[in-house]
């Protein structure tokens, strides 16, 4: 499965929802399919997407926050895991597209690519709803069921190692984070 087919899969359930990216292609591709002011890129800043999405997952406990994970991403942080699983707040996804590689900073293998399962590292570290998905129709299938199971949820979706047709988004990264929190702020005045 192509990483941009699971995006489109679930672009309709993200208008509803606190996104947060990571940087390089999944930020590219979510971005090629229409900005949303809910939507924060994560550039700059690998293995740090799961631990922002805690804290919003924390602090706004009505909302619903999907968090786009990576493989490399992920692997860099990898005591993010444990922390998701010892606070579980059940409007959190954490979904990681796990392609083996490194594929936005030159397609260095990671250590899925020789064993490494970060479904199983879910499971271990006390996730309390670990799911994968190989399809875009598993992939669907498994974000509405998280959705609606309203458990903190970590979902790895095998994909492709391809690379987005640019990296570059139209959008200044400093624009983007005012806009988030303009975004946050109306959340926190309509509660």
């Amino acid at each position: 499965m192509l990483r941009a087919e699971a995006l489109r899969e679930i672009y309709s359930e993200l208008e509803r929802c606190v996104v947060v990216t990571i940087m390089g292609a999944v930020a590219a591709e979510l971005y090629s399919l229409g900005h949303r002011p809910n939507f924060f890129y994560m550039e700059h800043s690998m293995g740090l997407a799961s631990s922002l999405g805690l804290g919003l997952a924390l602090s706004l406990p009505e909302q619903q926050v999907i968090v786009l994970d990576g493989d490399g991403s992920l692997l860099m942080n990898l005591g993010s895991l444990t922390t998701l699983a010892r606070y579980r707040p059940p409007n959190l996804l954490h979904i990681v597209f796990d392609n083996s590689s490194l594929v936005s900073v030159g397609g260095f293998p990671t250590a899925t690519a020789s064993g490494t399962n970060l479904a199983e590292m879910a499971r271990a570290a006390g996730v309390p709803l670990v799911m994968q998905a190989e399809t875009p129709a598993q992939f669907r299938t498994a974000v509405t069921q998280a959705l609606g199971r309203r458990v903190m949820t970590t979902l790895v979706a095998r994909v492709e190692a391809s690379s987005p047709p640019s990296y570059r988004l139209d959008l200044d990264l400093l624009e983007n984070r005012f806009q988030f929190k303009r975004y946050l702020d109306s959340l926190r005045r309509s509660s």
